[in-house]
């Protein structure tokens, strides 16, 4: 079936934070690419980020947001041999994905998980590759260590509250509310500290008899900062993946050095594509099994129309959801 000539997306108005659905042609594969016929996308905080002038988008990447993708593959480039074209993928891309039309390396694809929807395996690229890159190729989590996770229920924590609970670590998080708490851990977590009543440093001491916890990832930056150091043991490691409440703060170097800390952090959207590639081998090899017998899952909070991008914003900004945001196009 021949493509038509044009797609519609998502493009952030100049000079302002409007979301607006506008009609753009559909891009070419390139040598290594694939073109998608995008059935659903993920929303996330970058795109936020995006939306307000904060997170341009990358050299040669598309300015439409959206970092990942689930559809059907459609035409490919002369280098690719798989996936091919009828198949069924979800891919991490650049930007392109609030689209019905996105181009994705096809090396970021992966096969969807036997058993997933469209909107399920949306909700997988971005926050798998990021969980997967910074909680075990970074951080180096191994069983029996103690992770604390902060914003557990967002798509990043109920990721890798799943994940590290899938590779027998023990997992504390933090969130802001009671049913929050207890939804982390009903999916998996050993503990959780409703960060709005409770101190949790305080917590963080109490629950490992003053050891401190192994690994902590981190996406609120700031004034967390200086506490999370307290809740670290020895040989610890902080991995900061955002900077929510901020990019500057205080460090006392003293307990960095008493107690041997690591600290680290990364943002995924501007690596290479060979440091995408592995990723992606990684996940299929170790994690896609377990997507695909159901041991570990998606969480969906809701979806939303194309053309309702700016709901969906709205509601990733009141920070009232659990787990994913997905646009069905």
């Amino acid at each position: 079936m021949p493509l038509p000539n044009s797609l519609q997306a998502i493009e952030i108005e100049t000079g302002s934070e409007t979301l607006k659905l506008v009609e753009r042609l559909i891009p070419s594969p390139t040598d290594y690419q694939v073109l998608i016929n995008v059935h659903a996308a993920g929303v996330n905080r970058p795109d936020i980020m995006q939306r307000k002038g904060l997170y341009p988008s990358p050299p040669g990447a598309s300015d439409i947001p959206g970092l990942e993708i689930a559809g059907i593959v459609v035409a490919k480039g002369k280098a690719v041999s798989h996936p091919k074209e009828g198949d069924a993928v979800c891919a991490l891309v650049t930007g392109g994905g609030y689209g019905n039309y996105c181009l994705a390396m096809a090396e970021h694809c992966l096969p969807i998980p036997q058993g997933l929807s469209f909107v399920e395996a949306a909700a997988l690229p971005e926050t798998f590759f990021t969980v997967w890159s910074n909680l075990f190729d970074r951080a180096q989590l191994l069983p029996s260590e103690t992770l604390l996770v902060h914003g557990g229920t967002s798509g990043i924590g109920t990721t890798a509250i799943q994940l590290a609970k899938a590779f027998n670590s023990n997992i504390i998080i933090t969130a802001g509310s009671a049913d929050k708490c207890q939804f982390c851990l009903d999916l998996g977590a050993d503990a959780a500290i409703n960060y709005k009543d409770q101190d949790f440093v305080t917590e963080v001491k109490r629950l490992t008899h003053n050891n401190g916890v192994d690994v902590i990832l981190d996406m609120i930056g700031g004034d967390y900062f200086p506490r999370n150091l307290q809740c670290m043991g020895f040989d610890a490691r902080l991995v900061q993946i955002a900077i929510q409440n901020g990019a500057k703060t205080e460090i006392n170097l003293l307990p960095l050095m008493l107690k041997r800390l690591t600290l680290t952090g990364s943002t995924l959207r501007t690596r290479d594509d060979q440091f995408k590639s592995k990723i992606a081998q990684k996940l299929l090899k170790y994690v896609w099994p377990l997507l695909a017998t159901g041991q570990i899952k998606p969480i969906i909070h809701s979806t939303f129309a194309l053309k309702d991008a700016s709901l969906a914003h709205q509601l990733m900004e009141s920070s009232q959801h659990i787990g994913k945001i997905i646009l069905e196009v």
